[in-house]
Order: structure tokens, then sequence, then C-alpha cells
């Protein structure tokens, strides 16, 4: 197919844009910078210099491109922020999700593959994994009740226009904040990164490399609706956090109490912290057909974190 990858110079794209090549597609990728536009050429693709949420222009290239697939991948994600201020910190991503992914239709494709997130916005109630028909949280944390409705709202616009929604995980791996050299990763080897309150909160990680496999099998194979892309072991804070300490070569994490904590991160943070769910992968294993090649973080925090690409 001819595949449009919108934001393919972002942290997905590094490993996106490489595997669509491999598996015979041929990809014209998007980016806001054209100082980007030569990474793309050497990965295989043809860039494209376009703001998604310039609806004129996204017609204008679209028509001109004339995609078979669109995989909407745009994200304005810089790691580390202020919990507090999670809405104020995802403005533009959430903008990119919504007016992008309406601006991305109205120009047409055959398929429509979006990025969505499965991390933390699964209601925190009964158990701690949870699937693609679990209700999302009518409770999460005041800091993030715009971005969550950002998420909802492609989601259901997305699967209204018969495409497919990807709720990744937490990304780990080179090109990711979670990489050696990486914000986030930095931040928890000078252990600023502490355990607040219980850390009883069940995160799900995805090896970026999965998350490119596990977009090429939606792409190629996927009915319309929602997959969890995630590996099969959801874990809680107090559990990974030490593990990935020690695998970036710092000390074991700080504990601080909960209302410390609060005080920090707010309720969204102490949320994560404390009551979010996990997610399962079974729907994407048995109708993409897709193995994560890292099934688990252990082995991942391990093995696969690799470096941030330049």
């Amino acid at each position: 197919m001819k595949v449009l990858v919108a934001g393919a110079t972002g942290a997905v794209g590094g490993a996106l844009v490489p595997a669509l090549v491999r598996a015979g597609h041929e990809v014209v990728g998007t980016t806001r910078s054209p100082a980007k536009g030569e990474r793309l050429r050497a990965a295989g693709a043809e860039p494209l210099v376009l703001d998604i949420l310039d609806a004129r222009a996204t017609a204008e290239a679209v028509t001109r491109v004339a995609p078979d697939a669109i995989v909407h991948q745009a994200t304005a994600l810089t790691g580390t922020g202020n919990l507090k201020k999670f809405d104020q910190e995802f403005a533009l991503t959430n903008r990119l999700r919504t007016e992008g992914t309406d601006n991305l239709l109205a120009a047409g494709a055959t398929r429509f593959i979006a990025q969505s997130y499965a991390g933390w916005p699964y209601a925190r109630e009964g158990g701690p994994v949870k699937d693609e028909d679990d209700p999302l949280d009518p409770h999460v944390g005041k800091e993030a009740r715009q971005t969550l409705a950002a998420i909802e709202r492609l989601e259901s616009t997305v699967a209204g226009a018969g495409g497919l929604a990807l709720r990744y995980g937490a990304f780990y791996g080179p090109g990711t904040s979670l990489a050696q050299g990486g914000n986030v990763a930095d931040a928890i080897r000078g252990r600023k990164f502490p355990i607040a309150g219980s850390g009883a909160g069940i995160w799900s990680f995805t090896h970026i490399d999965d998350v490119a496999t596990a977009t090429v099998a939606a792409l190629e194979r996927g009915d319309a609706g929602i997959y969890n892309v995630v590996d099969d072991e959801p874990a809680p804070v107090s559990e990974w956090l030490p593990e990935l300490a020690a695998a970036l070569g710092g000390k074991p994490p700080r504990h601080v109490p909960a209302w410390l904590g609060r005080l920090f991160v707010g309720e969204h943070g102490m949320n994560m912290m404390e009551s979010t769910r996990g997610a399962s992968n079974a729907k994407a294993k048995r109708e993409l057909g897709w193995q994560p090649a890292w099934p688990t973080w252990r082995d991942g925090f391990r093995r696969g974190l690799g470096e941030v690409r330049g």
C-alpha cells in the first residue's frame, strides 16, 4: 500500500517508517520540520512538510499523495513535565488528536489508523487488567480531564469512520524518553521519580519496536475498532520502577507518602501511582496475529532500552 504516516519523525515514526518499508509499503511521512526530511529519506520514506492542524493544506497534501492508508501518529509529547499541569502540557497533542484527526479523515483514505493510549484512561475499579470493552475512567483526575476527552473523541471518531484506534502502553526503547539518555530515564536514574504512596497503580508497557510491528499488522489485516497494544505483563509501579532504575544504572527509587506526592504531582499523578489499571493484549494477539518481540518489560528493560536517536 501507499501509506501516509502523519507525525513520521516522532518516537513511533522512528520505528514505524522502517518497519513499513521492510514490509514492502510505499511510505510518505509528514513532519513539521523541513530539517528532518533527510532522516525520513534515509529510512526509505518520501518526506512531506505538513501541519495537520491546517485543514486546507492537509486536504491538498492528501489529495496530491493519494494514499491507500493514513496512519496518524502526530503528537507533541516531550517526556517529563508537570503532572499538575497535565492538560496544559498536552494541549497541542489534544488538538492533534481532535482537529488533526478530523482534518486527516476529511481528506480521505481507504484505511485509517490512529494512535491512542492505554496507560491510564481505564476506569479504576474492578480487576487490575482491562480489555477494550471495559469503560474508561469517569472520575479521572482533574488535571487530565481535557486529555481524556481528546482520547475519547479520537477513538469514537476513528471507529465511527471505520478506522482503527491503537491504545499503546507506555513507550520504552530507542528514541523514547525511556531510552538511555532520555529525559524520563535520566529523572529515574537521578532518583527524581519516586514511588509515591502505595505504588500499587498498574502500568502496561510497549517496546517501541512492538508498537511498530503491531501497527503494521493493524494496517494489513485489522478490522475496525479499538486494540490494546501492550506487553504481556501489566505490573504495579512498586515492582517495575525499581527494576527500571537498576537497568538504567541508578539507585532504587525513593519512597514518599501519598500526601507529599499529591503536593507535587496532583490528583492525576497519584491516580497513576496508586490506582490506575493495566491493559490486556489478548484482542491484538487474536485478531491481528501479533506477538510482541518483548513480551515482558522485565527483559525489555534489561536488554531493549537502547539510546535516544539523533
